[in-house]
């Protein structure tokens, strides 16, 4: 009796909380989306390309073929097996070019490339502002599995950003870092 209570349980926590992500994800944009007007625009990168020197790469490379050559000494494959994969991806990630999206607020929410979040998914948002080195809108998401999201502000005016974000969202004033 008590093993079916506890599969009954798991059972609803599961659906619940599969049902509770499906509907936190942001949606793709299609014709019968909704996407409302937009009110600020402009292009930003897929994700900030950091600029390393030779000596990082070489120290990596270093560590890599020594943790590589360690498993192999060890019998341990599935080791050298990550570790050759992580420094795959880090060299494939290095020549690629981040892809540049387009980002748009709009009355309804927020429009990043191809996703749609409406503000009924977004509880908060906070600007960083410490020009030059940082000046970044972020974005808190209610679902607790999803990263906040952050936009970077170029050249834009963070007050108007801010005065346009106040009508859909409240903004956390205790944030005051990245």
């Amino acid at each position: 009796m008590v093993i079916t209570g506890v599969l009954y349980f798991l059972n609803v926590w599961y659906n619940y909380y599969n049902y509770s992500i499906i509907l936190s994800m942001p949606k793709q944009i299609t014709p019968d989306v909704y996407i409302g007007d937009p009110i600020h625009h402009w292009q930003i990168e897929e994700y900030e390309q950091h600029d390393r020197s030779g000596w990082w790469y070489l120290l990596m490379s270093v560590i890599a073929i020594g943790c590589f050559l360690y498993g192999i000494a060890t019998n341990n494959f599935m080791f050298s097996l990550i570790i050759a994969l992580i420094a795959i991806i880090f060299y494939l990630q290095h020549h690629q070019k981040p892809l540049s999206l387009d980002f748009k607020i709009t009355d309804t929410g927020v429009i990043i490339g191809s996703k749609f979040y409406p503000y009924a998914e977004l509880d908060v948002f906070y600007i960083v502002y410490a020009p030059p080195e940082v000046k970044t809108l972020f974005f808190e998401t209610s679902s607790g599995l999803r990263p906040n999201i952050d936009i970077p502000l170029l050249n834009y005016d963070p007050v108007e950003i801010r005065e346009t974000l106040l009508e859909f969202l409240t903004e956390d004033l205790e944030k005051e870092k990245e």
